[in-house]
């Protein structure tokens, strides 16, 4: 029982710290015009890897990001890694500029 409560633990810090590393990254991604360009590479060179390539435009922000957060542990992937990828698949997913389907 003891384990099992560490690994709770364990695993509910890496999601807040995943969640606290996110915070104020948009802002960020705004002032990066190279985040697009790195994400769409990171994309391939990631993803690619072990999925068929999926079109950016096929979810929702609101779909990504909890998708992205579980890749990043799933595929080791950094930080910025993450942050490029989402800059990417938030540009790409909505031709109209309305950010998420709105």
């Amino acid at each position: 029982m003891k384990l099992m409560n560490r690994n709770l633990i364990s695993n509910a810090t890496l999601v807040a710290a995943l969640f606290i590393g996110g915070a104020g990254s948009a802002a960020a991604q705004d002032d990066d015009p190279m985040a697009f360009v790195r994400g769409a590479q990171s994309w391939a060179d990631n993803c690619a890897r072990c999925h068929n390539m999926r079109d950016p435009a096929e979810f929702r922000d609101d779909v990504w990001e909890p998708t992205l957060l579980h890749m990043r542990m799933r595929a080791g992937l950094t930080g910025q890694e993450v942050r490029d990828i989402q800059a990417f698949l938030q540009k790409s997913n909505d031709p109209a500029g309305n950010k998420g389907g709105e």
